[in-house]
């Protein structure tokens, strides 16, 4: 049963109990033949971007991966959408509430700026399943929930990259550029500081970490230029290693790094793998969000009738967050991983504890 769209926007809601859609979400979706059994309808999947949308070689293009991996995965038992908002993202309440018409059974919000209208959509689709990526609302405490609030422990990743820079930097002095100043973006900031003070108490060194952020409006993730020039700034200033947590900003940031030949370290998606062979050179690693893991995980759950609504934290344990090795980066990191290894098994032992507030 679900709420049409006269009654979303009437003035009373029944209270209806919050069912999660994998016990009886509306499917609505086209069929297809199991040949090991009787016709069975597709469950419908919808992903809503955020501003950025695909292409934004970070965590949008992460969201992607993994509704890819879903497709794989499942196969004909999901029929999946994925739309992008308009340039400011002013109709992400509009396109959730259009698949929930539609009778997709699992929507995802990808970003944490889509937890006021998700909770909104969600308490007016009570048939339909959501699931937002980095938000969170108060709506994921409640029992019964048909809200999934996904979080990620970015401060462990961000630790292992910032023991990273701290290994490789020459001048004592690595950078960190945020995209919108607020919770989320500092506990990338704080995993990196105390990765780089880390490294500098154990080896009895002093390294400077210059901090700057983009903007205090969702345009700080969209803003290649001003991440150019806060890159260009903290060069100036003596830092040889930055790393940026800015969505797409970040290629501005990659951009003045490879123009410098300064050291870069990408975020959320392996940044090296969509890099130009100029870039690649100068990408150290990257904080991986395994974005991609989160939703088809969630997906896979959805499938299977298992999800639930809740509140789901993904951290190096659970294989949602990590650092980037590939054919790119092997030289350049040289034997650092041998210590970020032992450093993630310490952090996945509770040997160490990562802030996730800035010192």
């Amino acid at each position: 049963m679900r709420l049409v769209r006269g009654v979303r926007s009437g003035a009373l809601l029944v209270a209806f109990g919050l069912v999660v859609a994998a016990c009886g979400g509306d499917g609505g979706g086209g069929t297809s033949t199991d040949t090991s059994g009787p016709t069975v309808e597709a469950k419908k999947v919808g992903v809503v971007y955020d501003i950025g949308g695909r292409g934004d070689k970070s965590f949008n293009d992460s969201a992607f991966a993994g509704l890819e991996a879903a497709k794989q995965e499942q196969g004909d038992k999901i029929a999946a959408k994925d739309i992008e908002p308009n340039q400011d993202g002013s109709n992400r309440k509009e396109l959730l509430d259009s698949l929930a018409d539609e009778g997709y059974g699992l929507i995802f919000g990808v970003g944490f700026l889509f937890s006021e209208d998700i909770a909104k959509s969600a308490t007016e689709s009570p048939d339909t399943t959501f699931a937002v990526i980095d938000g969170f609302a108060d709506a994921c405490t409640q029992p019964d929930s048909n809200l999934l609030c996904i979080g990620f422990k970015e401060q462990e990743g961000s630790f292992l990259v910032g023991a990273a820079a701290a290994l490789k930097t020459k001048s004592n002095t690595v950078g960190f550029v945020g995209g919108l100043e607020g919770d989320l973006i500092k506990r990338f900031q704080a995993g990196y500081q105390a990765g780089v003070k880390y490294i500098a108490d154990r080896d009895g060194k002093s390294i400077k970490v210059l901090v700057d952020y983009a903007g205090n409006t969702p345009e700080a993730f969209r803003n290649p230029a001003k991440g150019k020039e806060l890159a260009l700034k903290q060069i100036g200033q003596g830092a040889d290693v930055i790393y940026h947590a800015s969505g797409g900003t970040g290629a501005g940031v990659i951009a003045a790094a490879t123009e410098k030949k300064k050291y870069v370290i990408g975020v959320d998606s392996d940044q090296s793998l969509t890099a130009s062979p100029a870039e690649q050179k100068w990408i150290l690693t990257s904080m991986l969000k395994r974005v991609d893991n989160a939703v088809t995980q969630t997906i896979a759950s959805y499938v299977s009738g298992s999800l639930k609504g809740g509140i789901q934290t993904l951290g190096l344990k659970e294989g949602g967050i990590d650092y980037a090795k590939n054919d790119f980066n092997t030289e350049l990191l040289g034997d650092i991983p041998t210590t970020l290894d032992d450093l993630k098994q310490k952090i996945i032992n509770g040997e160490i504890t990562v802030p996730d507030k800035p010192a």
